[in-house]
């Protein structure tokens, strides 16, 4: 039996091994309706599940081999962790899980078979590609300013996988990122976009045509 986790834990652990990449916060809430931070999260990391880094105002999660290997006991638990749920759909999935455990045993196949293929890095140059047609959907005029809370959501890509890109686009001239000069208009969505660089938070971006 594995080490059981708590309701909210062990959720953030079976949305990384579905996802099977880096998750960035505002994905999970977006997709889960919740956010791995505090004790939650120190938890998981000092446990060595999961691995979780700070790309610009928000971390980055991603399950480690031993997170993998983690979920590969927990789907055959066959019962929710304890304090047991109300709700008897949380019952049924673990049904669920654990058909599909036997599944994946009796044809010998790992979590990371089935889940790992979205844990490969997207081609910086799609990405890229990406982020140009974004970029041209929102701005106003040639080489306008577009906010990054703005570009994100559009991309599909976790915040880690942007950041380089837009960090490369920035070192080689093709774009240009600043930060935005009213600080007072800032929300907390603008402060979890933004990109670190040279230790300045840049909101804005801008692509050379």
């Amino acid at each position: 039996m594995t080490d059981r986790l708590g309701h909210k834990q062990t959720a953030a652990m079976l949305t990384l091994m579905v996802l099977g990449r880096e998750v960035p916060n505002p994905e999970l809430k977006e997709r889960v309706g919740f956010t791995l931070t505090g004790k939650e999260r120190t938890e998981l990391n000092d446990s060595g599940y999961v691995t979780s880094e700070k790309a610009g105002r928000t971390f980055v999660h991603q399950l480690t081999d031993r997170g993998w290997a983690w979920c590969e006991k927990e789907l055959g638990a066959g019962t929710p962790p304890p304090p047991r749920p109300q709700s008897t759909l949380c019952s049924v999935l673990y049904l669920v899980l654990g058909g599909f455990d036997g599944f994946r045993r009796d044809r010998n196949l790992r979590l990371a078979d089935v889940f790992g293929d979205s844990a490969s890095p997207e081609p910086a140059e799609d990405l890229e590609t990406r982020i140009r047609v974004a970029y041209r959907e929102l701005v106003r005029e040639p080489r306008g300013w577009v906010a990054l809370v703005d570009l994100r959501p559009k991309l599909g890509a976790s915040a880690a996988e942007v950041d380089v890109v837009l960090k490369e686009l920035s070192r080689s001239g093709k774009a240009h990122l600043v930060p935005e000069d009213n600080r007072k208009t800032l929300t907390a969505a603008d402060h979890e976009a933004a990109i670190r660089i040279g230790g300045e938070d840049n909101h804005l971006l801008s692509i050379e045509a």
